[in-house]
């Protein structure tokens, strides 16, 4: 097997440190943009450098994986199914809700074989509370509370195409609840500051945001989150039943401290950033792609997945910018 990836900038070069530890993945043909970047992570990684990305498809692989910046997935994503690839794609698929649906019907109309890089679904906490909600060891679960907190503002020209803090962020949580509870949601409202860095003010975007969550079954969750928490990188679920409740996320290196006399001992090394706290998941969503690509495993993410949270991320900015309650029902889907 020869698995094209194009794009080895952050997340691309460790997708592709991570398919090159896989012992099923075959060989790897990289490209980017910067052509000398490919180079670079390829002598590293002693794969291949295509000149270009045109030469990723003329030479020929076996399925692909689009880790480039955001306005090239949608692209590349429609040229591989067209031409029978599979194809694994870190989120978004496209920079608004029209384009990611014209991109799913090309990829349903070519019976496409899309994987969207949603990681979470591979970490073991979150595995764990999926079980654990599903085998209904909670109860009737009535309360669900997910955070997700970033150390550090990324830089402008990130933030300028970011799609904003509930698009580019709040989507893996948005995705968790669906997940995890098997539930969809069927409203929401959504509001958000922009008090700290001026660079938010200046996009129309926010640094700090919070959401509220009908679920179709009654359940509520509440999912918040900021480009600015200054302990460190905290990204948890609390899933609370009748019977007990769990959380997802927390552990030694959870970057909170209790005021309690005889509390748990802040942490002595907090995450800092979610390469490091979704490592492992990372490595086990490529492994899912190598081997739904051998045809020896299911999709553990495809494109209305991925679209279902995209389109409440788009829901709860709606409903920041007007100020009300938006039910699910008011946006479009395939």
């Amino acid at each position: 097997m020869r698995i094209g990836l194009i794009g080895t900038g952050r997340i691309g070069s460790f997708h592709a440190a991570a398919l090159a530890r896989q012992p099923d993945a075959g060989s790897l043909l990289l490209a980017d943009a910067d052509p000398a970047r490919a180079v670079r992570v390829a002598d590293r990684l002693g794969a291949t450098a295509a000149p270009s990305v045109e030469q990723v498809f003329t030479w020929g692989v076996d399925a692909l994986v689009v880790a480039c910046a955001t306005d090239g997935h949608a692209e590349l994503v429609v040229r591989a199914v067209r031409g029978g690839l599979p194809v694994f794609c870190e989120k978004p698929l496209a920079t608004d809700l029209a384009r990611t649906l014209a991109v799913l019907r090309e990829v349903e109309s070519a019976h496409g074989v899309l994987q969207v890089g949603f990681m979470r679904r591979f970490d073991a906490g979150y595995r764990t509370a999926r079980e654990l909600v599903r085998s209904g060891v909670l109860g009737r679960l009535h309360t669900v509370r997910t955070m997700t907190a970033d150390p550090a503002p990324p830089p402008a020209a990130y933030l300028a195409t970011s799609g904003g803090l509930y698009r580019d962020c709040l989507v893996h949580d948005f995705d968790m609840v669906r997940w995890v509870t098997g539930h969809e949601v069927a409203e929401v409202y959504a509001t958000g500051s922009d008090a700290g860095p001026a660079r938010f003010r200046e996009l129309g975007d926010v640094d700090t945001a919070a959401a509220l969550l009908a679920l179709d079954d009654g359940t509520l969750a509440t999912c918040t989150g900021t480009r600015c928490n200054g302990a460190g990188y905290d990204v948890r679920m609390e899933l609370a039943g009748e019977l007990d409740q769990v959380s997802a996320g927390l552990d030694d290196r959870t970057p909170i401290a209790s005021t309690e006399p005889h509390g748990p001992p802040p942490a002595s090394k907090p995450w800092t950033g979610f390469l490091e706290r979704f490592g492992p998941a990372y490595e086990a969503e490529l492994a899912a792609f190598v081997h739904l690509v051998r045809g020896e495993g299911t999709n553990a993410c495809d494109g209305r997945e991925a679209l279902a949270a995209l389109r409440i991320a788009e829901a709860c900015e709606l409903s920041r910018r007007e100020g009300r309650r938006v039910r699910m029902a008011e946006l479009p889907d395939l």
